[in-house]
């Protein structure tokens, strides 16, 4: 351990996090956001909420699950999921109707972004688009996953190099969430507009009903597919 330099430790998080990165559910997440909202904006959300985290649990290790219970995270991602699946049906375009941006956000008759925080239904200002509840979709989203328990390992066994812990892991997080928004951005636009957002909002139903599901019956579908797909990979 006493051999490993800063620029080593870099690499192994970026590395780690590239390990875990596919099907993670919050990559699913932008990816369904990026039907939607501009890509650029659905990452900058996103990465502010990684950032942050990995901050946290650089610092604070698994001292943050003790101070916030998984149980009331899971039943606050279920219920921002269950908004973002009828705000991608409500805004979907009726048939045979011309295409619009589908980037534009959630939009009133005057054409002006209608976006509001769940439970407290604050609107969120203008000029921020959707930054702030797909900032808290990703804060709650990316709760236990594999990519935070990866971070409290790295921090426990590098514990002098937590900068370079953050570094490696968003040079590995952001660049992959940015290529997944971008893909998903314009895949999109080669399909049925009104057919993306239906898809979108399967997708947090699924996600709400899963989080539902755990913190209820404390079984996920999607960490036992997952799960089984990874035991199954021959490395």
């Amino acid at each position: 351990m006493s051999e490993a330099t800063w620029l080593t430790v870099v690499f192994i998080a970026a590395g780690a996090q590239l390990a875990v990165l596919p099907g993670e559910k919050v990559q699913f997440i932008i990816a369904g956001l990026s039907t939607r909202f501009n890509p650029y904006m659905v990452v900058a959300a996103a990465g502010t909420a990684f950032a942050g985290w990995t901050a946290v649990e650089i610092w604070l290790g698994q001292t943050v699950t003790e101070l916030l219970p998984g149980i009331y995270l899971d039943a606050a991602t279920a219920a921002l999921f269950v908004v973002f699946a009828y705000l991608l049906v409500r805004t979907a375009p009726e048939p045979g109707a011309p295409d619009k941006e589908p980037a534009s956000g959630v939009l009133t008759d005057g054409g002006e972004l209608d976006v509001r925080v769940p439970v407290l239904d604050w609107r969120v200002p203008n000029k921020m688009g959707g930054f702030l509840p797909i900032f808290a979709l990703m804060a709650f989203g990316e709760f236990g996953d594999k990519t935070q328990l990866i971070t409290i390992s790295l921090a426990a066994q590098y514990a002098a190099f937590p900068t370079a812990i953050w570094t490696g892991e968003m040079l590995a997080i952001i660049p992959v969430s940015m290529a997944n928004a971008l893909f998903f951005y314009r895949f999109s636009h080669a399909f049925d507009l009104r057919k993306a957002h239906f898809a979108g909002a399967a997708l947090f139903g699924f996600f709400a009903a899963d989080f539902a599901m755990s913190v209820l019956f404390g079984f996920s579908v999607w960490e036992t597919v997952v799960g089984a797909v990874a035991a199954g990979l021959p490395f």
